[in-house]
This record gives C-alpha cells, sequence and structure tokens, in this order.
C-alpha cells in the first residue's frame, strides 16, 4: 500500500528514565533496585570508596561501604532520585535532610555532570542516526518529528518509538520513554503515562479519554500560581478547562495566556520540532552546604565566585557563545532569591571579565545577611566566529587582594556602609 502523499503529524517525546540516577547505576549496578538519590557535595565518591576498597573494581565495592542519606548534615538539594526511592516521597529539587526523613537508607551520591553530558550526547546521536529532525531540549529529553521517517506512521508511531528505545538501550544501556502525538503538546504529557521505559500513543480522537481526565497542572505552561487560579474558578481536570469559553479564559487570564490555555485544552499545538536554537543565557550556580556571609565566609565565598566565573566562561567556549549581558543571582537564608544584571559594550566569554562584571552586580544587593545560593549568568549571547579574536580582559583580580578584611578597629558603621556598597564581595 502506498504512503500518503501528507501523512498526519507525528511527534515524539523522549525523556530518559531517572538520567542522572541510570548513569550512575552503570557505574555501580550493585545498586540497583535500591533507593538511590543523586546530590549534594561534589566530591569524588570513587576515591573515597577505593580508600577502602583499593582492590576491587567500582561494580564489587559492597553494599554497606556507601554513605546513606541519614548521615547527611548540610544543605544540598537532590538532583534527581531512582524509582526505588521515589516510592518514598523523594523527589526532584527537595532538601537532602528533609529526603533522610523520608528515606534514611537510601544511598547518596554526588553528581557528576561530565559523565552525564557525555552519556546524554551519546544517546541524542543514536536518534539523529534513525530520526534526523530533533529537538533539544536538555541533557535528558528531546523532541522527535516522527512524521516522515520510516516506521514513524506505523501503529501510531510505537514501531519506531520501540526501534529508538532499543538503539539507546544497546549503545549505553540506559532506558527511556517516549510519546507519541500529533504534536509537541501531547507529546510531552504522554511520554509520562507509562514510565519507566514506556511507549505511549495518542492520536486526535484520543483527546477526550485520555488528556481531558488529567489535572491541568499537566499541561506543560501551567504553574502553581495558574493551578491554582483555575482551581479557584472550579477548573482542576483539562476537560474542565476545555469547557470553559475562549473569552471568559482571555478576560481571566489575559489576551495571549488564556488562549493560549483554550487551545492546549483542545490539544492544540503547531510548534515545530526545531533542530537548530540559540540559547538564551547560560548560568552557573550553586547552594552551599551552610549559609555563608560574605564578610565572614569572604574566602571562601570568592573561591566559589571565581569558580562559578570559571566554570561558565568554560560551558560558553565549549558551545561557541559569548555574551554581553552578565548577571548574579542570590538566595538568602530566608529563601528570598534576587538577581542584577549589567550590559556591557561588547560580548565576551573569559572569566577575568565575567568575575569583574558579576562583581560590580553584588554591589547592587544587600550583602549583609546569610546566603545559601550563589550564580552567574550570561544572556545577549551571539555565536563566536571562527577565526575571530575574542577581545582581551585583564585577569580578576585575587578575591583576597581585592576584598580586604574588615579590622577589627573598623567602626561598625563603616562596615556596614561598606556591606551596602558592596565591596566586601
Amino acid at each position: 500500500m502506498l504512503s500518503p502523499v501528507n501523512p498526519p503529524r507525528r511527534i515524539a517525546h523522549l525523556d530518559m528514565d531517572a538520567f542522572y540516577a541510570s548513569v550512575e547505576l552503570l557505574r555501580y549496578p550493585q545498586l540497583k533496585g535500591l533507593p538511590v538519590v543523586i546530590g549534594g557535595g561534589r566530591r569524588r565518591l570513587d576515591d573515597a570508596l577505593r580508600e577502602h576498597h583499593a582492590d576491587l573494581p567500582l561494580h564489587e565495592i559492597p553494599v554497606a561501604a556507601f554513605p546513606v542519606l541519614k548521615d547527611y548534615t548540610g544543605r544540598g538539594v537532590i538532583t534527581t532520585a531512582t524509582y526505588a526511592a521515589r516510592q518514598f516521597g523523594v523527589g526532584s529539587a527537595m532538601g537532602m535532610m528533609k529526603a533522610a526523613r523520608l528515606c534514611p537508607q537510601a544511598i547518596l551520591l554526588p553528581v557528576d555532570f561530565d559523565e552525564y553530558r557525555r552519556y546524554s550526547r551519546r544517546f541524542k546521536a543514536v536518534i539523529t542516526d534513525i530520526a534526523p529532525v530533533m529537538e533539544d531540549r536538555g541533557v535528558d529529553e528531546v523532541y522527535i518529528d516522527f512524521t516522515a521517517v520510516p516506521g514513524g506512521q506505523r501503529e501510531g508511531g510505537r514501531v519506531l518509538a520501540r526501534l529508538i528505545q532499543k538503539s539507546i538501550f544497546d549503545a549505553t544501556g540506559l532506558t527511556c520513554s517516549v510519546g507519541v502525538a500529533p504534536n509537541k503538546l501531547l507529546a510531552k504529557m504522554a511520554s509520562e503515562f507509562n514510565k519507566p521505559n514506556g511507549i505511549s500513543i495518542v492520536q486526535p480522537d484520543d483527546l477526550q479519554t485520555l488528556i481531558w481526565p488529567l489535572a491541568c497542572r499537566k499541561i506543560n505552561g501551567v504553574g502553581p500560581k495558574a493551578e491554582e487560579k483555575l482551581a479557584a474558578h472550579g477548573i482542576r481536570t483539562i476537560g474542565e478547562l476545555a469547557a470553559r469559553e475562549r473569552d471568559w479564559l482571555v478576560s481571566t487570564f489575559g489576551r495571549s495566556y488564556g488562549a493560549w490555555l483554550h487551545d492546549a485544552a483542545w490539544g492544540r499545538d503547531e510548534r515545530a520540532v526545531v533542530t537548530e536554537s540559540e540559547p538564551v543565557s547560560i548560568s552557573r550556580e550553586t547552594t552551599f552546604e551552610r549559609d555563608l556571609h560574605a564578610v565572614r565566609d569572604k574566602a571562601e565565598l570568592g573561591a566559589i565566585f571565581t569558580r562559578l566565573c570559571e566554570q561558565l566562561a568554560a560551558d560558553l567556549a565549549r558551545k561557541g557563545y559569548r555574551g554581553k549581558t552578565i548577571g548574579i543571582k542570590l538566595r538568602y537564608d530566608n529563601f528570598q532569591s534576587v538577581t542584577r544584571d549589567q550590559t556591557i559594550d561588547h560580548a565576551v566569554q573569559d572569566a577575568a571579565t565575567l568575575r569583574r562584571v558579576a562583581g560590580q552586580c553584588l554591589k547592587r544587593v544587600d550583602l549583609s545577611r546569610r546566603l545559601r545560593l550563589l550564580g552567574v549568568r550570561v544572556g545577549s549571547l551571539t555565536p563566536v566566529e571562527a577565526g575571530v579574536p575574542l577581545p582581551s580582559a585583564p585577569v580578576a583580580a585575587d578575591f583576597e587582594r581585592k576584598v580586604q578584611a574588615p579590622s577589627v578597629k573598623r567602626s561598625s558603621s563603616a562596615i556596614k556602609k561598606q556591606l551596602v556598597s558592596g565591596s566586601l564581595f
């Protein structure tokens, strides 16, 4: 039978299953089936374990040798967790001290972003070898246009999804979940239907049976505030949202967002799968193990600040970008966050300039309070053209030289003035 000239649109959303944790289990297969969380400090666990088990390869180190969550002290947050840990209510972005109360026996592993990026590149290369129209949405998820790919229409896309799943597993040992639907909006929801290692197919006629019973929050783009406002009007499911008039949604939620809510509830989404897209910004941030103060912890903060700028500069160089807008992000001990940025007259990517301009941004925030998070960001990005030299910049001043400790004889008003000016950090 001949294929239709204009086949129906089939878009897939592929999401790797507990990606960071799954990569770690390749390194430590003895932890499979156990509750494991990834997060906390950046220390090298391999080295720590080998101190006591130098004669054993990593996969033979006994489970009892691994640190557990109940022994953790600090301010770290969980990056991800295995499905066994999630059964206890542990999840991403949860504080590890809270997670320790829910699942004290969970094994704790530190993050290893270099390894995760390496596996990310591997599974995406597998996909593009089979289906070249792929949109990169982060380290562990992509959209894929199945429409014109062989097998992309068979069984609604299930045949091609199964081939991609198997190919990724054969190449990496990792599993993924795939949702296939007429558009990106529905495919994103479908990929959550049958985790882990599942395939879910949504056809145009499945809207009322598969999509409308779901909570509004399942729509990618409906956040906690919108969900709360919808609930205040008695709208909790997507079906209830679809029952509201478009004009009412526009008058209640605004012209743009209200119209989008109506389209989303009816499964409408015309966005294309974009194979090349420019990032809006690139950033680096870290949450401290304990709250830090700009005066009393100036050396530690200075070292962290410099390292973030160096890491951000390396990210820019690796991805081939430079930027003109440089900013900082702080989170205080009361969880209040502030951001500041500054735009310079030429795009840069070197650590020295990033640190200098970000340091100027710090002068515009309150540094008399304790900090739990620090971040540095570069926006207004432009690609670096091959052969075009970057502007040079002076080496950043050492933090200890730039930030002088207040003298014990200095008055409290002088210290306060220095704090306000930002010159202490």
